[in-house]
């Protein structure tokens, strides 16, 4: 009796875990959408103020926004977080590299 009572929390227990990996892997709504592209546009619009924008993050915001469009939310947070990610590589390069021609220039 005591094994099928194991066995019951068990089984219990996996289907919780189940249900929460399943609803952690829920599809993306409008709202997630809107969040993450939001959150790119800003770091887009950081990037341009140092003077270093990244072609490529214009391409991921518009196909973010295509996708959107078409109501795949989940391709538009993903290609959202695409540009995010690319913008903050191109403020990473406009700040590291301020300086750091000095060091390679010929004296």
């Amino acid at each position: 009796m005591r094994n099928i009572t194991r066995i019951s929390r068990l089984v219990l227990a996996s289907l919780l875990l189940m249900a929460a990996a399943t609803s952690a892997m829920a599809a993306a709504s409008e709202a997630d959408f809107k969040t993450a592209y939001a959150a790119a546009e800003t770091a887009n619009k950081e990037a341009g103020a140092l003077r270093d924008q990244w072609t490529v993050t214009a391409t991921a915001l518009a196909a973010a926004k295509k996708a959107a469009d078409a109501g795949d939310f989940d391709t538009g947070v993903s290609q959202s977080r695409e540009a995010e990610a690319l913008a903050k590589a191109s403020i990473f390069q406009a700040t590291s590299e301020k300086d750091a021609w000095k060091d390679r220039a010929i004296r």
